[in-house]
């Protein structure tokens, strides 16, 4: 039976269940890998903080090992060298949700747990007895459906309800950002004034975005919005509405919040950031990864939170702590 739980429920599984049950016995000192989408980006180094700080409170070692880019071809091969290593856990942001799964089959044949954090492999619905891509444990993720809900409902009130918007894309086939597409056109839906145009996939180049913004703007000089489904997207786009003289008019919603966006909320570039929370992510992992390797069951989904960031609430404390580390 797959079993779900909320972040507000995950907090009560860590703090009794696993920090308890690691003060208590004398255990051994497990190693758990952290694979991320990743190295250099702010969203996975705030995920390191959490799963470092989470390895902490356990006792564990954490080992934090990715590519430079966020590309499978050179996921696979870390992933290899992660798994000569023998960690007793592996988290993982698979970087495609088809392309990882036989390399992670790797690691499951070696007989080392599986989690995947912030993407999925498959449909990310685990332990179902189904399909060839439902071994991993969990999926410890934002609701990135709900995050691209969220963004929908916040660039349609930045445009007045109406007007002609696009989504700004990775490219097909990941999971995160193929959701956060889905909730957006899904919400779009209850806007009946608002005309969602294609889907521009930029590879990842924040570059190819802001020539994509420019070509969208000249085929549609009523443009009244973007939502960038990651940072690069978003960051592109701002740019493209920048140099296409368009700065307030043409609004874009950000999806992620690194420092480097603050400036950008600020000046009014970017009209908000959903914000995702990086750090419960990287913390839910590894608890969740010692609380299976001391015999306890975890649930198979767990969903943290966002925040939504615009011009009004940037500079608050309880909102400005959710801005990712550099």
């Amino acid at each position: 039976m797959k079993k779900t739980m909320t972040a507000l429920a995950a907090v009560v599984f860590s703090a009794s269940a696993v920090l308890g049950s690691a003060q208590a016995q004398d255990k051994k000192k497990f190693t758990i890998a952290l694979v991320p989408g990743l190295t250099t980006d702010a969203f996975y180094i705030t995920m390191r903080k959490g799963a470092e700080a989470a390895a902490k409170a356990v006792g564990a070692d954490l080992v934090f090992q990715g590519a430079p880019e966020f590309n499978p071809v050179q996921q696979a091969p870390v992933l290899d060298a992660v798994i000569a290593r023998h960690p007793d856990a592996i988290l993982i942001a698979p970087t495609d949700k088809t392309q990882l799964v036989q390399p992670l089959k790797k690691a499951a044949d070696a007989g080392i747990p599986v989690i995947t954090v912030d993407t999925f492999i498959g449909t990310g619905n685990y332990q179902t007895g189904s399909g060839d891509a439902d071994f991993p444990l969990a999926y410890i993720a934002s609701d990135n459906v709900m995050g691209g809900k969220m963004a929908a409902r916040a660039l349609a009130k930045a445009i007045g309800d109406k007007g002609k918007v696009y989504v700004s894309n990775v490219k097909p086939g990941v999971s995160t950002t193929d959701q956060r597409e889905e909730g957006f056109k899904e919400e779009m839906k209850a806007h009946p004034g608002i005309t969602v145009l294609q889907t521009q996939f930029n590879d990842d180049d924040a570059n190819k975005a802001a020539s994509q913004l420019q070509s969208v703007y000249a085929r549609n000089s009523d443009l009244a919005g973007v939502f960038g489904a990651n940072l690069f997207s978003a960051l592109g786009a701002a740019n493209g509405v920048q140099q296409a003289g368009q700065a307030g008019k043409v609004k874009v919603i950000a999806f992620d919040a690194p420092t480097t966006i603050v400036g950008n909320i600020k000046s009014g570039l970017i009209d908000g950031a959903i914000a995702q929370h990086p750090a419960e992510i990287g913390y839910y992992g590894v608890i969740s990864a010692y609380a299976h390797l001391t015999g306890q069951s975890i649930p198979t989904t767990i969903g943290t939170g966002f925040t939504v960031m615009d011009k009004e609430n940037i500079d608050q404390p309880d909102v400005a702590k959710f801005i990712y580390k550099d």
